[in-house]
């Protein structure tokens, strides 16, 4: 079976690898064998060779799938340096590949989506068509003019994890939408199987940013943290007025808002980012998913190592700093001053 990143549900791709896949099951000790050939599919299709590559015949080690990707991102993907080292990787020992001239196409031909380079060039699961930012959209929001300072008033997203994928935590300024990175736990390459996020540096984190900021409005995603959350709310709260709140991002209706209103911000401009390399990465890293309420966003694939999560926390903590400005929080607090 040869390109099976084509067969797809418009052309019956599946059904028709199933009804191959079946017959030769079924006389495997006849010696029946089936191979496929494919490059990167695209996440959004959920073409056979996406099939394949998450079944858990693979995980279990029962089928081999047998893939070498060059390492490189989208955004290093007009540097000749990374270009041609991630085509070297992705090649391998095939002598007859014009690497030279590989480079040259991607560096200047602006004729093909840079996603089509990353499946068909470097063999990698690519930010799609279907991608829910472009970096040209995101970059246009940096700027390095009024740094976040000790003492802002700010609004929090924390999205996070134990063992998969990343915990982090985005600050969103009430006054002009300013995100920026608090801090993110992210599994490093080669990690050990038992290695977990460390839940008290987590802890630390979110308690040293209650006490550089004036965090007006917390919104955290309950699953593996809810227990958290319950202690953060108690310990934080002052004087009857919550500060920490669950937002349940498996809630679609609540998301597909939350996500347009972020997207909407980005498009007029009405949020800006320091350029952080990992929330950059995070937010070009998200494709869409379609549902009946609108767009969702999500990895290019569940087994992908290409995290959004910063990008979940930055959606987060926009919609804490929308509420907490509904809430009449960003009004300046006055001190009483006393004479004598």
């Amino acid at each position: 079976m040869d390109e099976v990143h084509h067969w797809v549900g418009s052309n019956n791709g599946p059904d028709f690898y199933q009804v191959l896949k079946r017959n030769v099951e079924k006389t495997t000790k006849a010696g029946s064998r089936w191979v496929c050939t494919t490059n990167a599919y695209n996440p959004n299709e959920d073409s056979v060779a996406q099939i394949i590559h998450e079944s858990a015949m693979v995980e279990q080690s029962y089928w081999l799938y047998d893939c070498t990707e060059g390492g490189i991102d989208v955004e290093q993907i007009r540097d000749p340096v990374h270009v041609k080292r991630a085509l070297l990787e992705a090649y391998g020992d095939a002598s007859w590949a014009d690497i030279d001239g590989l480079t040259r196409t991607i560096l200047y031909d602006r004729t093909t989506p840079d996603s089509t380079y990353l499946r068909f060039y470097f063999n990698t699961i690519a930010e799609s068509s279907d991608g829910w930012m472009s970096k040209a959209e995101w970059d246009a929001c940096f700027s390095e003019e009024d740094p976040i300072t000790p003492g802002d008033q700010i609004a929090i997203g924390f999205d996070g994890s134990i063992r998969g994928d990343s915990t982090g935590i985005v600050g969103a300024r009430l006054r002009d939408g300013r995100l920026f990175v608090i801090d993110v736990w992210e599994r490093p390459e080669n990690a050990p199987d038992d290695w977990e996020v460390d839940v008290l540096a987590v802890d630390a984190a979110v308690q040293r940013a209650f006490n550089t900021y004036r965090v007006e409005w917390f919104y955290g995603d309950p699953p593996w943290w809810q227990e958290a959350l319950g202690r953060w709310s108690i310990e934080f709260n002052d004087r009857g007025t919550d500060y920490v709140f669950e937002f349940w991002t498996n809630k679609p209706t609540r998301m597909v808002q939350a996500v347009e209103r972020f997207r909407t911000a980005v498009m007029v401009h009405d949020l800006s980012h320091e350029g952080d390399k990992r929330l950059t990465r995070h937010v070009l890293n998200a494709v869409t998913r379609e549902v009946p309420q609108g767009l969702l966003i999500q990895k290019d694939s569940p087994r992908s190592k290409r995290k959004i999560d910063l990008a979940v926390c930055a959606v987060l903590a926009l919609e804490a700093r929308a509420d907490a400005i509904a809430d009449g929080r960003m009004q300046i607090r006055r001190r009483r001053v006393v004479g004598f």
